[in-house]
């Protein structure tokens, strides 16, 4: 299985947001439908970095 586009953004955003509401990864993943990983990737990333963008300059 290869390796498909990140996503922008704009599609980050509610994955963050659905994070704030006390929404599960699972639940978010479903609702949204992104993989768990990348919703978790997303939520782990925000909480270190501050930050949903994709490249910092």
């Amino acid at each position: 299985m290869g390796r498909s586009q990140e996503l922008s953004e704009f599609k980050r955003g509610p994955v963050i947001s659905c994070h704030l509401c006390n929404k599960s990864i699972r639940d978010i993943s479903l609702l949204l439908n992104i993989p768990r990983s990348t919703v978790s990737g997303i939520i782990t990333k925000w909480k270190q970095m501050g930050t949903i963008a994709t490249h910092l300059k």
